[in-house]
């Protein structure tokens, strides 16, 4: 499929980012061997590198897997580009920022229940990169083991620079503003209410489309997400593949100072590059970016009594070595109906070999009637006991069972295996609420003998 050249790309104030990112055309499918080129003929038939790559272009292949892992899980795709990846000057050291990595050693894991609001407004100036903010996250980026949790605030574009993260693809979770998401492979347009991912060592640049953005990342060191197995629920249902949207390839030809930062084993570098490296002209392959829209998950639920384990929410998840044990899942709790006869509806009490990050995207959570707020998150690290507030468990359980629309709060979960330990400036931080665990004081003694 035909895509286009951005020749100003980077440039454009939000208005015109927005105009752009409204107007773009998507390919279509999750995991899928798609093909693109901005410019009729620039893929090469019937071969990957020929002697000679059509239009002058240089043939590269990216890979996000090993060559010889099973052809189901294999990531690559073959770009087609102005100039080689390989034509770059020394990457330097770059400071950090408020960015972490696993393994977080900086702190221990805390078995205590924590719950943030939202970050503080950031300085002027700040673009996305800028503004990562690592709460916290488990296992080694160096082993490809594990996951970051980071927060985002940005109130400026990016300018003439380019990020690309070998440590893990990012998962990004906006819940205000929307981003126009300029890839090697094209353009992605994510608003509050959907998700984009950038697969690991993709670059790319992120545009803001209103005069703030803030939300989540999931950086993934661990094997690529995919969609889970569907099991007795059949051939359809939660996120379908269709859904998901991957770009259609445009190029930058821009000549110029451009600063390019790899995020490499926990560390920010950084080099100035002569011209953009968003200069992909057609590309082929399945480790590409992509963006789907959280309301259209399909939910299943139950349809006679109880409350269904909150596995059956998953949109993506990261396998382990482990069948049906994630490095990390991710939940989504979309809008939907409860219709259970005799069943205490919101989210039961509970402790939990896994650990669970909560985000909250918009509106409200069905199981916390104050202090979860959008922006805002929590930790229930493992076997950390948690559940509904006193307010919601008394209002569900005097509630009259009738049909029920949850349809004003969207919020989601990174479930993972392992205990997820606070950065300093986390457990730290003035937006960390210090009196959480009030909100299950009350639960009075109801037993009867």
């Amino acid at each position: 499929m035909s895509g286009h050249h951005a020749d100003n790309a980077g440039r454009a104030d939000t208005g015109d980012a927005r105009k752009t990112a409204e107007g773009l055309a998507y390919l279509s499918g999750f995991g899928n061997e798609h093909s693109s080129e901005a410019v009729p003929g620039a893929l090469p038939h019937g071969r990957n590198s020929p002697q000679r790559a059509p239009l002058g272009l240089y043939a590269e292949q990216l890979s996000g897997s090993a060559f010889t892992e099973p052809r189901a899980h294999n990531r690559r795709s073959w770009l087609y580009r102005i100039r080689p990846s390989a034509g770059h000057p020394q990457f330097t050291r770059a400071d950090n920022g408020a960015l972490r990595t696993a393994p977080f050693t900086e702190s221990v894991p805390d078995p205590n229940r924590l719950r943030w609001n939202p970050l503080p407004d950031p300085a002027p100036g700040t673009d996305f990169l800028a503004g990562l903010w690592t709460l916290g996250g488990n296992g080694d980026a160096t082993q490809r083991t594990g996951m970051g949790i980071h927060l985002y605030h940005a109130n400026s574009s990016m300018r003439d620079r380019v990020f690309s993260d070998a440590d893990g693809e990012l998962l990004i979770v906006p819940e205000r503003g929307g981003l126009l998401l300029r890839t090697e492979f094209g353009l992605l347009h994510a608003e509050p209410g959907e998700v984009a991912l950038i697969p690991r060592g993709v670059r790319f640049r992120v545009e803001l489309l209103d005069e703030t953005a803030r939300g989540y990342v999931c950086e993934n060191y661990g094997a690529p997400f995919q969609l889970p197995d569907l099991g007795p629920i059949g051939a359809n249902g939660l996120a379908n593949a269709r859904d998901f949207r991957a770009p259609v390839a445009a190029y930058e030809d821009v000549e110029g100072p451009v600063e390019v930062v790899n995020k490499f084993c926990g560390n920010l570098w950084r080099a100035t590059y002569d011209h953009s490296p968003l200069d992909v002209v057609a590309w082929h392959g399945n480790h590409v970016p992509y963006v789907y829209d959280l309301h259209r998950f399909n939910v299943i639920g139950s349809i006679s009594y109880d409350h269904p384990d909150p596995s059956i929410f998953t949109v993506l998840t990261s396998p382990s070595d482990t069948p049906g044990l994630a490095g990390v899942d991710f939940v989504v709790f979309a809008p939907r109906w409860l219709v259970g006869e005799d069943t205490f509806r919101p989210p039961y009490f509970h402790r939990n070999v896994m650990s669970e990050y909560m985000g909250l995207i918009e509106g409200a959570y069905d199981a916390k009637a104050e202090g979860f707020v959008p922006g805002g998150g929590s930790l229930h690290n493992m076997m950390s006991a948690h559940g509904p507030d006193r307010e919601t468990f008394e209002k569900a359980s005097a509630a009259e069972l009738k049909p029920q629309k949850i349809d004003d709060g969207l919020a989601f979960m990174f479930e993972t295996r392992w205990p997820v330990t606070a950065t300093e400036q986390a457990a730290g931080a003035s937006h960390l609420q210090r009196g959480y665990d009030d909100v299950w004081q009350g639960l009075e003694r109801h037993f009867r003998n």
